[in-house]
């Protein structure tokens, strides 16, 4: 079991607004929210906007909205509302002012009055002796900074309104051993480290800042995040040192991978093998490119929170299928892995599967009558949900279900020729013939009937009853796939049975030699 505290298990997602939430994003939402439950603490929702930069219209609703169809829930931010409000970042700005303040006065931080200019050229000069040029314990004395510049004229320089930026003071020559409940122990040495800066010249924090003052302020206990946060760690050690606070507990979760198992999914990944990583439909309000979401490629939010689940954490028995409230019991951060983990197409559509077998026919069937209305379909609901329960075992989505059955709801109008090459034979037009005199005078056009009837042709023709039924089920459906021949005659009905057969030999005849 995790060295949980004994105070309330607190965890926080804290999402940028600077575009559409990546399922690796979505993921790091479910472990929070995972582990909340399982230890019976409490989820929040912070909106971390402080760089308005990279701030992008209509993402922080994207964000939200994305979280509610994943079905992960919150006990306190941005809309639930809850006792250390706000949590947008942008209305909490004179807070961090006063932390950054605080630091300045520890001798943990320094005012730095350097022009993005000077820097740039300081990064051209190293580049021509073929070195990097890094704000560091190395320079700092010689630049301009309240560490190097006499105290009246760094006095003079904010009483002028110069413009400056608040830089962290990096201790020299220390070497930093920390705590990952996911890795273990990580040791850094602080010669690696460069002063980053924490305060900004137009008065907002940086992330650094802003996160460590807010986890702290809002008693997170634990901070899972992805590995790209990993580099950040040993800054964020320092600052609650620098302030004399208890750290929370450190967990780092592990990247999602692309399908081929190297380097970190992205977009691209899923634009060229068709498939999304975003959960929901993203709109660009830049370029107008919309890509691709979850929901609308017609999978069940459950099937993707499943999906995502084991995409890192293994639950150490053969179980594959965990509803949520099964997934609040067994996760533990302790079965999280370090390694990366791959992700694959065919088995986030295998999740789905299995979610839609399992979906209540009533709920199918309306999600696939609004299909057929988008096609100016319609048809009696019962009609609707025989069918639905006819194509569900062969489909993967309820978008599956056209595909599986258009047939009932619509004529052939044109026949696989290629199968008619292989399959027809000279005496098949002539069997298909009698057989629809037979299925005139049948009595009750039912599928156990139609079924006894063909049987009993066959035998009586001397033929196979593949002989009439492969042809046959062309001629109904257009091809050769479908589910039982019998219940698709006794659906289609008599009339349209013997219709279909008679256009079905005109088409044939007329398109083949």
């Amino acid at each position: 079991m995790e060295n949980i505290p004994t105070s309330e298990t607190r965890v926080r997602f804290a999402p940028s607004p600077t575009g559409p939430l990546h399922i690796g994003g979505v993921r790091t939402a479910l472990y929070n929210y995972l582990f909340a439950r399982h230890t019976g603490g409490k989820m929040i929702l912070r909106i971390e906007d402080t760089d308005k930069n990279r701030f992008v219209p209509g993402a922080e609703e994207y964000i939200t909205a994305s979280l509610e169809w994943a079905g992960i829930r919150f006990d306190e931010g941005i809309h639930a509302g809850g006792p250390f409000a706000p949590y947008r970042q942008s209305d909490r700005k004179e807070i961090y002012r006063h932390y950054a303040e605080e630091l300045l006065a520890r001798g943990q931080a320094y005012y730095a009055f350097d022009a993005p200019e000077e820097l740039e050229q300081k990064r051209k000069e190293a580049e021509q002796e073929k070195r990097v040029f890094t704000y560091d314990a190395s320079v700092r004395v010689h630049l301009k900074n309240s560490l190097a510049l006499p105290e009246d004229e760094v006095q003079q320089l904010l009483k002028s309104g110069s413009p400056f930026v608040i830089r962290f003071k990096i201790p020299e020559n220390e070497t930093l051993v920390f705590q990952d409940i996911i890795r273990g122990e990580i040791s850094v040495h602080t010669a690696t480290l460069d002063d980053k800066v924490l305060f900004k010249s137009d008065g907002m924090p940086t992330y650094h800042l802003a996160n460590v003052v807010d986890d702290h302020l809002m008693e997170i206990t634990h901070v899972i995040r992805g590995e790209e946060w990993l580099p950040s760690l040993p800054l964020h050690v320092l600052l609650y040192s620098g302030f004399g606070w208890e750290m929370p507990l450190f967990a780092h979760l592990p990247l999602i991978l692309k399908p081929e198992g190297t380097g970190k999914l992205s977009k691209r990944d899923g634009d060229r093998l068709g498939f999304p990583v975003f959960p929901i439909e993203w709109k660009d309000p830049f370029t107008g490119e919309i890509s691709s979401g979850y929901r609308e490629a017609g999978y069940f939010s459950e099937a993707m929170v499943n999906m995502l689940a084991l995409l890192g954490w293994n639950p150490g028995t053969e179980q594959e299928i965990f509803s949520m409230d099964e997934l609040f019991r067994e996760f533990s951060l302790e079965r999280v892995g370090k390694s990366g983990s791959r992700f694959d197409p065919a088995k986030a559509r295998w999740f789905n599967h299995h979610y839609l077998v399992n979906c209540p026919t009533g709920e199918l069937t309306q999600r696939f009558g609004k299909i057929l209305a988008e096609k100016g379909i319609r048809r009696n609901p019962d009609y609707i949900e025989r069918v639905v329960e006819l194509v569900r075992e062969r489909s993967d989505f309820v978008n599956d279900f056209w595909t599986q059955s258009h047939f009932f709801f619509e004529t052939p109008s044109a026949w696989d020729l290629d199968t008619v090459r292989k399959k027809w034979k000279e005496e098949t037009p002539g069997l298909l013939r009698a057989f629809r005199d037979v299925i005139l005078e049948m009595g009750e056009f039912r599928a156990e009937n139609i079924k006894a009837e063909a049987e009993a042709f066959a035998r009586q023709q001397g033929a196979g009853l593949g002989q009439l039924m492969s042809p046959l089920r062309l001629c109904l459906v257009g091809a050769t796939f479908g589910p039982d021949l019998a219940l698709i005659c006794e659906m289609l009905g008599r009339e349209e049975v013997m219709a279909r057969i008679d256009k079905a030999l005109v088409y044939i005849a007329a398109n083949t030699v």
